[in-house]
């Protein structure tokens, strides 16, 4: 199992598949998830020639459940350590939710030298928390209530998310499936408590604003106009505003999971925009 020691001594796991010496690409997961989340894309990349790179964030998957460091600036501190010693050069970043937040935060504190363009998927920058200066956002109460169910009872939370508003299968003609409920349910659980729980923080506060303004590489922000999670007006929306070479596709009726319930059409899309 392929792990890296960082600088305090945490492992982190990761998967190096496809093409040892195509072009790459890398994923960044969302919460509270691990790599296994970007299987389809993963595999539909690899399939055509490319080394795809995925990581468990630190506190989430197989990688060490650190009790501290569970924030933005070390996450992507971990990834600069990860991308050195695979010397990834010339390369495509993909984020997700959180993981879009880690690929935003990462091109604005450690700069683009390693890539060349990236991809957010239904993203959480610029800011989710509702702030005077950002009224679109959700209010924090919501965040709160996410702490407290945790706190009640993890496991019927993490069974609740993916039964309705991560994957839609809360909305009418819905076809839901248990299969994706119960793999969401077991990568969840098999992270940190500590560490999923703070992320609900850092996830819903941290602001990517100066961050996004920063990236000098194309973007493409993929967006669900139902993403029940990350809502697209106060998300994508912004985000590929304040990108410098920003692009929005918006997926019309679709939810924060597009990744995975419109797989084909998002690995297609991803694959027309590493060919651009």
């Amino acid at each position: 199992m392929p792990l890296l020691t960082l600088r305090d001594g945490a492992q982190l796991f990761y998967k190096d598949w496809g093409n040892p010496k195509g072009e790459i690409v890398t994923f960044s997961h969302g919460w509270p998830l691990s790599s296994d989340n970007f299987e389809s894309q993963m595999v539909f990349l690899a399939d055509r020639g490319y080394r795809v790179i995925a990581h468990d964030r630190r506190g989430h998957g197989r990688s060490t459940q650190t009790w501290a460091g569970n924030n933005m600036d070390t996450f992507v501190d971990d990834l600069e350590e990860l991308f050195k010693h695979l010397n990834v050069q010339e390369a495509m970043m993909v984020g997700h939710s959180h993981g879009g937040g880690e690929v935003t935060h990462y091109l604005g504190k450690h700069g683009t030298r390693r890539f060349k363009r990236a991809v957010l998927i239904g993203a959480v920058p610029p800011l989710m928390v509702k702030t005077s200066a950002n009224a679109e956002g959700t209010d924090k109460s919501v965040f709160d209530s996410f702490r407290d169910a945790m706190r009640k009872d993890r496991a019927q939370f993490f069974l609740d998310v993916p039964s309705g508003p991560f994957f839609g299968f809360n909305r009418p003609g819905a076809q839901k499936s248990e299969g994706r409920i119960r793999n969401w349910w077991s990568q969840g659980m098999t992270a940190s408590y500590k560490t999923v729980y703070d992320c609900i923080k850092d996830f819903s506060e941290t602001d990517f604003t100066e961050d996004l303004k920063k990236i000098d590489v194309p973007v493409l922000v993929l967006h669900g106009d139902d993403d029940q999670v990350v809502p697209i007006q106060a998300a994508g929306v912004k985000s590929a505003k304040l990108l410098q070479q920003g692009t929005l596709k918006v997926y019309k009726g679709g939810s924060h999971a597009i990744h995975n319930i419109n797989a084909d059409e998002v690995n297609k899309d991803l694959l027309a925009f590493l060919q651009s």
